[in-house]
């Protein structure tokens, strides 16, 4: 394998304008609308293809259900600690306080408005 092995991610939401309002409110970000049709709707967060990274969405998709899927995305932060507490003042839950993971920096867990646990990462 010549690159990183995740390249997309998607997270699957129920009710995509709270989902939305959400990540837009923890990252302080707009989500761009990618596709929008009777079998699947996805907002994607910024991209920037020039840079590091990998892009992905929210998906509002019938028989795709949020929550428990035993996957877990880490969202890069200048200090989690910043992400977790929006996370809890937008509807979401912190699950894990800011921790050391040392060296790799810090980590802290939350829950979304959908049930789906997150990570965040930082070296602050």
């Amino acid at each position: 394998m010549l690159n990183n092995p995740v390249i997309w991610f998607e997270i699957f939401v129920q009710d995509m304008p709270r989902a939305k309002a959400f990540y837009e409110s923890v990252f302080q970000v707009t989500l761009d609308l990618l596709q929008n049709d009777p079998a699947m709707e996805m907002w994607a967060f910024p991209m920037a293809m020039d840079r590091p990274g990998i892009g992905g969405t929210l998906v509002k998709m019938e028989g795709a259900a949020s929550g428990g899927s035993g996957m877990r995305v880490y969202f890069s932060c200048k200090d989690c600690a910043i992400e977790a507490a929006l996370a809890a003042k937008s509807g979401g839950r912190l699950y894990r306080e800011k921790m050391s993971i040392d060296p790799y920096g810090f980590m802290a867990l939350v829950v979304d408005t959908e049930g789906n646990m997150i990570g965040l990462h930082s070296m602050e």
